[in-house]
């Protein structure tokens, strides 16, 4: 079943208006994985805006009593983010293109563009005994690109489904998500997924594009506000499972 890992990011957002430490970033992880998620992602900015390093290092220390737990660290390689990868040694390594003081993520690698470039840091990283995601837009052409790298996973960038959820031009969006998947598939790439997935989206978003992973936070964390942590993660799992059903059932 595709595996749901938690975006703690907006947690740390709330706790950095404050200089008291609350909410606490490790308590919500261990909240998140106590109600079955599979993970954690964060997301280390230059500008500190959201987790930090110490974050980063209390949260490594956490996962050690979760052995089952995948910690997920993303980010501009450009930006000091292999300084947490060589720190910590996260089980994977999401490269994103985000710029400095970016309001948030919003397109993925352009490839062969920047290929000679991440070339090097796909290298770094792999050799760190890490695996290797990038976050890639739904381009099936691009996917062979990602391969050549030696990239493991890609990431597909989902706020252009999300926006067209409910539209009617849900159906051809989703289909460019299904084309990229299957493109990458058929280069050996592992298929990860994430930014505004949310309950309402995310099992018509799996039913279809068969991902190992789910990285969700801004919805989740918003969710949580209303029905708690543990509710919410469950919630989460349970839309999971119905999009296993349905792909089992089609």
């Amino acid at each position: 079943m595709t595996a749901l890992s938690v975006n703690l990011n907006k947690v740390a957002l709330v706790r950095n208006t404050r200089t008291i430490g609350i909410p606490s970033v490790s308590r919500a992880a261990t909240l998140v994985l106590e109600a079955g998620a599979d993970g954690i992602t964060v997301h280390p900015r230059p500008d500190g805006r959201h987790v930090r390093a110490a974050d980063v290092a209390e949260l490594s220390a956490l996962l050690k009593q979760w052995p089952a737990a995948e910690f997920n660290i993303e980010g501009n390689p450009f930006h000091g983010l292999l300084d947490f990868v060589r720190q910590v040694g996260p089980h994977q390594c999401t490269l994103v293109p985000d710029e400095t003081g970016a309001f948030t993520s919003d397109h993925g690698w352009s490839l062969p563009d920047d290929s000679e470039r991440l070339r090097p840091v796909v290298e770094q990283v792999r050799s760190l005994g890490v695996r290797v995601s990038l976050f890639m837009d739904p381009v099936p052409e691009s996917m062979r690109h990602a391969a050549e790298l030696g990239a493991d996973r890609v990431e597909l960038y989902t706020e252009p489904y999300a926006l067209a959820y409910g539209t009617p031009a849900q159906a051809d969006v989703l289909a460019r998500y299904v084309a990229a998947a299957e493109a990458a598939l058929r280069v050996g790439l592992g298929i990860n997924a994430g930014h505004d997935l949310n309950r309402d989206n995310l099992a018509a978003f799996l039913t279809v594009v068969p991902a190992d992973e789910v990285s969700i936070g801004h919805a989740l964390i918003a969710d949580a506000l209303e029905f708690g942590l543990g509710p919410t993660v469950r919630m989460y799992i349970a839309e999971i499972r119905k999009a296993e059903l349905a792909r089992r059932a089609r």
